[in-house]
């Protein structure tokens, strides 16, 4: 297996709510809830950059694929990095987050590596920490 990964699949709750943070509230390009006309089958992707792309799927839906017993979603599981290029890039994007309705666990803030970095959960939970990291090239 190579080192590659092409989509991120999340579980929410929600599909419509879910879309709306992401497209409206964070602006992420998508065509919408897409598969509709099939049981258990409608998602949504979002294009992200270097042709990764963000889904999501009913919680319901991917246990159901995936043939496993849904659980409760433990939002300490994983994190998704956003990694920006400036201090204040991170502070607009936590800014741009909170105004889409998610929930702020850590504010921006300076770190012991140097680096300065904030947490938000989005309307299911799910974990992301935007990023400034003065080692590495945005």
């Amino acid at each position: 297996m190579k080192p590659r990964i092409t989509v991120l699949t999340i579980g929410v709750d929600d599909l419509e709510r879910s879309l709306v943070f992401y497209r409206d509230g964070l602006g992420f390009s998508t065509e919408g809830i897409i598969g509709k006309e099939f049981e258990h089958g409608a998602v949504a992707f979002f294009e992200l950059e270097a042709g990764l792309r963000l889904a999501i799927f009913e919680r319901k839906n991917l246990a159901l694929d995936a043939k496993i017993s849904q659980t409760h979603p433990n939002p300490a599981e994983f994190t998704l990095g956003h990694n920006v290029s400036s201090k204040e890039e991170v502070d607009q994007v936590m800014e741009e987050a909170k105004k889409a309705g998610a929930t702020i666990t850590v504010p921006a803030h300076d770190t012991f590596w140097g680096g300065y970095s904030g947490y938000f959960q989005d309307p299911d939970g799910h974990l992301w920490e935007v990023v400034w990291n003065p080692q590495w090239e945005i």
